[in-house]
């Protein structure tokens, strides 16, 4: 029986879907490469027999050596431009650095994109393998939604024999009970009510609900799948190894100017995952329709508060136990998103501070540790990394801004206003300054509208990309640093905020 508190040992299964011990047996390069790609074939090991001696975890000896080239380079670069800044001690000598890794990181994300392993996934079939299923809906105060969600849930292209929905109700105080209720002449639907305790204990009394469930999903109760979603997440179970398998999110119906900025920001995040599960670099297993082997909760333990984020504390402590994480970026789902400014605002302070909550104060062994491969070594550190930009470019800006205005009004003090602002709103191609600055920015824009392109046709999201992209572009930079410098102040002052 499951506990949510106790962690279990290691049980054994019979099955295709029978999990073995998650932490890997020292065993040779040849096998290891022949695990993590899938195929045993010779022509398969011999090409990708290096990838354990040198890097992480399913990244080639010859990428490996062109990431590290372009380290070298990027090094050489940061002390040419560098060099004045370093001699005046300005502003730049903060921003050049922090341009320079954002670079660098989407660079390996570009390089590890065209990679053998990662086309490899991209052509994966829909297996006809039909494990036994539980998805968990966790409610709380969703009676808007709740029901859209069932019925995509009861639309999947699964045998239903092979399908349970658990409705967890976690004490709603508004009429999400009596939606619930209409479901409850269906075998498939199983519906729960418990007192409120969180999202997390929601998760557990469902786990615990369906001892006999191969795979378990969880699945927020404002999210929808499309049809064949759940075909699409279970082809990765293919794999003995893999654990559990994130989908691809998008927003849903996207109207507002804050909706369409998450719409953009969340396409870019369907290729993002989708490369880090190349190198097995994810460190969140997102509500929004996550399957879970059953026997990971059998040895990790359920879910626990874990500040607000336990989808995320979950995949650190698999990605700690040496477990895989898969992504099947042709599993489409989409969830409604907050679509004002202060409800945007609160949703990403409590993911900003739980990220930093759960990897500084409950996971930091696995920063910079090269026994996690890709996700110790680059994909935490920069995480940290980015995060620090944010609130350091930001907090520069305002400085450059401030400095810049107050020496155009020492200036311009005692000259008429006609003659101060006439000569500046001439502007030519002519005169504009080709700096290192602005080729980096516009490489970085490029590079991530290029991830967000490649991460609509991946997925075929509907609706239109561009006018979200440049509604992203022009407010994103904003409007972050807020959630930023908000997360950071209560991380350090140890508050801890509502849900909603």
């Amino acid at each position: 029986m499951f506990s949510p508190l106790k962690t279990w040992s290691s049980s054994s299964s019979s099955g295709p879907y029978a999990t073995p011990n998650p932490i890997r047996p020292k065993t040779s390069a040849m096998s290891r490469v022949a695990i993590v790609s899938g195929c045993k074939r010779p022509c398969c090991m011999q090409s990708s027999i290096r990838i354990y001696t040198v890097f992480p975890k399913r990244v080639t000896h010859s990428l490996y050596r062109a990431r590290y080239a372009m380290l070298l380079y990027f090094i050489a670069k940061i002390c040419c431009f560098c060099y004045y800044p370093c001699m005046s001690w300005g502003p730049d000598l903060l921003i050049y650095p922090f341009l320079f890794i954002a670079i660098y990181f989407e660079t390996f994300l570009l390089v590890t994109f065209l990679s053998a392993p990662a086309r490899a996934r991209r052509k994966r079939r829909i297996s006809n393998s039909t494990p036994r299923v539980a998805i968990i809906v966790p409610c709380y105060n969703e009676e808007r939604t709740v029901a859209a969600t069932v019925k995509s849930l009861l639309a999947l292209d699964y045998p239903r024999e092979k399908l349970t929905v658990v409705l967890v109700d976690d004490g709603s105080t508004d009429s999400t009970p009596k939606v619930m209720a209409h479901f409850k002449e269906i075998p498939q639907v199983t519906i729960i009510r418990k007192e409120n305790g969180g999202k997390h204990t929601a998760l557990n009394a469902g786990i615990r609900a369906v001892p006999n469930a191969e795979l378990i999903g969880c699945l927020d109760a404002d999210s929808f799948v499309e049809p064949d979603a759940l075909r699409e997440v279970v082809a990765c179970f293919a794999e003995p190894e893999v654990m559990a398998t994130t989908a691809a999110m998008s927003v849903h119906e996207p109207k507002t100017i804050f909706e369409r900025v998450q719409h953009a920001e969340y396409i870019f995040g369907i290729t993002v995952r989708h490369i880090l599960s190349t190198i097995n670099g994810l460190y969140v297993t997102p509500g929004p329709f996550s399957l879970y082997r059953a026997t990971v909760f059998e040895q990790l333990g359920g879910f626990i508060a874990a500040h607000q984020t336990e989808d995320m504390e979950m995949a650190l402590r698999m990605q700690r136990a040496h477990m895989v994480i898969e992504n099947a970026p042709r599993a489409r789902v989409y969830t409604k998103v907050p679509r004002t400014l202060p409800k945007l605002l609160t949703q990403r302070t409590r993911w900003t501070s739980g990220f930093l909550r759960n990897v500084i104060f409950s996971y930091r062994d696995l920063i910079a540790n090269p026994r996690h491969g890709a996700l110790g070594l680059v994909v935490l550190p920069f995480a940290l990394l980015s995060f620090a930009s944010g609130v350091l470019l930001f907090g520069t800006a305002i400085f450059l801004f401030g400095q810049q205005t107050a020496h155009m009004i020492s200036v311009t003090s005692g000259i008429p206003l006609s003659y101060t602002l006439a000569p500046r709103l001439h502007f030519g191609w002519f005169y504009l300054p080709i700096s290192g600055l602005l080729l980096l920015s516009g490489s970085i824009l490029l590079i991530t509208m290029t991830f967000m392109i490649i991460g609509k046709r991946m997925s075929h999201t509907p609706g239109r990309l561009i006018p979200n992209v440049l509604v992203y572009l022009l407010l994103y930079g904003f409007v972050s640093p807020l959630w930023l410098f908000r997360a950071m102040a209560d991380t350090v002052t140890g508050t801890h905020r509502t849900w909603r």
